[in-house]
């Protein structure tokens, strides 16, 4: 694939086996409490149970086992709150790479201590002031690095459909054909690559992207079919979908596939979190947990209808999880 070419189908299918001896195929589980509360078949992809503790593991890997094969390339620079910087880390351990991530200084501890423990440099940047590409750049120049971007590649957008292409079969092994997906967003990678694979699979299914208020640069998109960027000086504790704006090639790919964005509250977030703690014994981080706030918040909307709720991560610090569980 050229840099920004989508990718399709075939490349998807490419991808798992380019990855599938090095990740954990997740389980699609199915809640019998949540078909009684939403009225609705609903079945949950934990991906928190992935590498490194999220879906990031698949797309990291693609993209670099990739650049190994193909240049020999050993210097990797990235940037990322956490879960893509641990995912990067992770395959630069196994493949023999050297990487340096770019993080912010208000990353999640669990998330810095994730990547470290793969032996990876972390240079700290402030998001308020500091723009994190123009640093990564500027070190990849320096070292004659290649950039491994967290979500706007076409490589990285593949492995993370291999999620899609999980469920698609594990859905059709249950004779289900889901009618509506859920799915975290945050620059747009993930939902770009489900959404290739699930509407292949199911050409009626629709796929709605979740944000956390705020940082719904992807909704408001979608409505104005150009991208959009987040107004600045917001926080939010989901620290893993705070892209400014969406990226170029995953917003090409969302424009075309998806149906309309869902916005979350920080407290629908808490509380999703900690129904997944209490009744599926899951620790789920707050971008992790959002599309299942959505599906709680909004319970009319998906009554009478297969649902899938992808938790796409669980990295998260224990003073928000205690929060969560307290709140």
């Amino acid at each position: 694939m050229t840099k920004d070419a989508a990718p399709n189908y075939s490349d998807l299918i490419l991808a798992a086996r380019n990855i599938r001896q090095f990740i954990h195929p997740t389980p699609l589980f199915h809640s019998s409490i949540l078909d009684e509360s939403v009225g609705a078949r609903i079945l949950l992809k934990a991906e928190t149970l992935q590498r490194t503790g999220s879906f990031k593991f698949r797309g990291a890997f693609n993209k670099m086992r990739h650049l190994k094969a193909k240049k020999n390339h050993t210097e990797i620079v990235s940037w990322s709150s956490g879960n893509h910087a641990q995912a990067v880390a992770a395959a630069a351990n196994i493949l023999g790479q050297h990487a340096t991530i770019i993080m912010p200084t208000d990353a999640p501890k669990a998330k810095i201590d994730g990547t470290q423990r793969y032996g990876s440099e972390i240079i700290f940047y402030n998001r308020e002031n500091e723009v994190r590409e123009k640093i990564g750049e500027s070190v990849a120049k320096e070292r004659d690095a290649i950039i491994v971007p967290p979500y706007d590649d076409p490589d990285v957008i593949a492995g993370q459909g291999t999620v899609g292409l999980e469920i698609a079969s594990q859905a059709l092994a249950r004779d289900i054909i889901p009618d509506i997906a859920l799915v975290p967003c945050g620059g747009g990678g993930l939902v770009a690559g489900c959404a290739i694979a699930l509407q292949t699979q199911f050409p009626s299914i629709r796929v709605h992207p979740v944000e956390p208020e705020n940082f719904d640069d992807t909704t408001r998109s979608l409505v104005s079919k150009k991208r959009m960027k987040n107004s600045p000086g917001h926080q939010s504790i989901c620290d893993s979908l705070l892209a400014p704006t969406p990226g170029s090639l995953t917003f090409k790919i969302n424009a075309e596939r998806l149906s309309d964005g869902v916005v979350v509250t920080e407290e629908q977030v808490l509380n999703a979190m900690r129904f997944a703690f209490r009744h599926f014994k899951l620790v789920v981080e707050p971008g992790g947990a959002i599309a299942l706030a959505a599906l709680l918040a909004n319970k009319p909307s998906y009554r009478n209808k297969n649902v899938v709720v992808l938790l796409s991560g669980g990295n998260v610090d224990s003073d928000i999880f205690g929060h969560a569980l307290g709140s």
